[in-house]
């Protein structure tokens, strides 16, 4: 219930299914999902889809998968699966509420609040450039606003195509409202002129269907991006005219990039399939854009759903625009890694493994056992299963830097002693001991020791003389993959 008006909290976030959901999105319906957590409200899926050759199904379904993928599930709109209406105030989709609209427009039309325009493209364009000319607000002057509504369907009769355009003219001066996020917002009326609520095709324009939708299912407040703060001018106006109270308005900080500009694709913001594609976890995703224009009381960067859910108020949003620090979004994900049981990692790695086509082949006692030995050198799932490339034979590849360790003296006997070694074991897999004795066994055997030993056995391992203690990889990798590295090393330094 919000305190001040007693009106339930009915909240809605209404994407236009064109893709996969953006970061910005998914920041705009996370507040909206904390929002009406906190306050025992309604979050609403509502979906905008009346620009019909963008807006598909398979489109929207690319939105319900992130929005599920990130937790954030509605109590009202399209189902996640079926895509039918769930809930009492639908339908939920703009495209099915037509004749909704039309029944509203006309409503205003026979009010003498709205007026059919049969301006052409060119004569619009025309009266455009002679008003910037003249140093005039560039506003549509209609000689068809003072037409009567006989003479206007006349020429719909005749088969004239004309828009329909709310009436500005002899509105009020300004319209004030408190904005949530960024206190009062003052708008003289004259910043627009008389605007289109329905095409000439009669599809509805996007301020008439969100007024007339969010009245209609109750919405009590819209929590949006800054961006669409302009567009609330002409939303008051028409609430106005109906006669009904508005919401409460909201308007989200831009999110910018590291040179402080609107974060854009060009400059490397992704959709949340990019970023589960990239391996990110969607508890790090939420947490890492809730303080993107929001803080926690308590100073803490890391909190989970729940947290926040209980943390959140609308007092705490920074109307100041928030940077976009990729760095810092990786480094949280790395934090919330850590939370994960070795068992759990190595399951959550696994279709990783599979779009990288990287076989991990290790036996059960040994999964968690890699996770331990990898786990902090990756600091996201596709990090993750990149790491465990140096466990499969069809990524062993001898780097450069092994060519000087092959060079010195003691360097092809170590290797050949490691693979001779290894051939006597009974071991499929060796143990840290066994590799400790084995390696020992090289040592007197071939009088290398300090760095001529360990950094000609990197290269028999690893193909590269620096990186991961031995110790804790060789466990990992099967006795016939380890000769067959050894053999792969001999036979590019060693002649015949």
């Amino acid at each position: 219930m919000n305190p001040l008006t007693q009106r339930p909290v009915r909240v809605r976030f209404a994407p236009s299914p064109t893709g996969y959901l953006h970061v910005g999105g998914a920041r705009t319906a996370l507040y909206n999902y904390l929002f009406a957590k906190k306050n025992n409200g309604k979050f609403i899926l509502r979906v905008e889809d009346t620009d019909l050759a963008r807006s598909t199904d398979q489109s929207l379904k690319m939105v319900i998968e992130d929005l599920k993928w990130l937790g954030l599930d509605w109590d009202e709109g399209p189902d996640s699966v079926t895509l039918n209406d769930q809930g009492d105030l639908g339908p939920y989709r703009q495209s099915q509420r037509l004749s909704v609209y039309k029944e509203h427009a006309f409503k205003l039309l026979k009010e003498d609040k709205a007026y059919y325009c049969f301006m052409t493209d060119q004569e619009l364009e025309e009266q455009r450039e002679n008003f910037l000319a003249a140093g005039r607000a560039p506003h549509v002057d209609s000689p068809y606003k003072t037409w009567t509504l006989e003479q206007a369907q006349a020429e719909l009769l005749k088969g004239r195509k004309g828009a329909l355009r709310f009436k500005t003219e002899g509105l009020k001066k300004n319209y004030i409202f408190n904005d949530l996020v960024r206190s009062r917002v003052d708008f003289p009326s004259d910043m627009v002129g008389d605007f289109v609520i329905l095409r000439s095709d009669g599809m509805p324009v996007y301020n008439f269907c969100n007024v007339i939708d969010d009245y209609l299912m109750k919405i009590s407040h819209v929590l949006r991006a800054e961006e669409h703060l302009p567009n609330t001018l002409r939303q008051l106006m028409l609430y106005e005219a109906f006669g009904w109270e508005a919401p409460e308005f909201g308007h989200l900080s831009l999110i910018l990039d590291e040179d402080r500009k609107k974060l854009s694709k060009r400059k490397g913001a992704t959709s949340c399939h990019e970023f589960k594609n990239e391996g990110y976890l969607p508890e790090a995703l939420n947490n890492f854009v809730a303080l993107l224009g929001w803080s926690d009381p308590s100073g803490e960067e890391i909190l989970s759903l729940e947290k926040m859910i209980s943390n959140f108020s609308l007092e705490r949003l920074n109307s100041a625009g928030a940077v976009f620090d990729p760095v810092k979004l990786k480094w949280m994900n790395s934090q919330y890694l850590k939370t994960y049981s070795d068992d759990d990692l190595f399951k959550l790695l696994g279709p990783y493994f599979k779009s990288e086509n990287i076989n991990v082949i290790l036996p059960a006692d040994k999964q968690a056992q890699a996770i331990k030995a990898l786990r902090t050198t990756f600091e996201t799932l596709q990090e993750g299963a990149l790491a465990f490339r140096v466990l499969d034979n069809q990524f062993f590849e001898i780097e450069f830097d092994s060519n000087e360790v092959m060079s010195w003296e003691s360097s092809p006997p170590v290797v050949l002693t490691w693979a001779q070694e290894l051939s006597h074991s009974d071991h499929e897999y060796l143990t840290e001991a066994l590799f400790l004795e084995i390696q020992e066994k090289v040592k007197n055997q071939t009088g290398a020791k300090g760095k001529f030993l360990f950094m000609a056995l990197r290269v028999a391992v690893l193909g590269k003389p620096h990186g991961l203690e031995l110790k804790l990889i060789v466990p990992l990798i099967s006795k016939q993959a380890l000769i067959l590295r050894a053999e792969k090393v001999l036979g590019k330094y060693v002649k015949s």
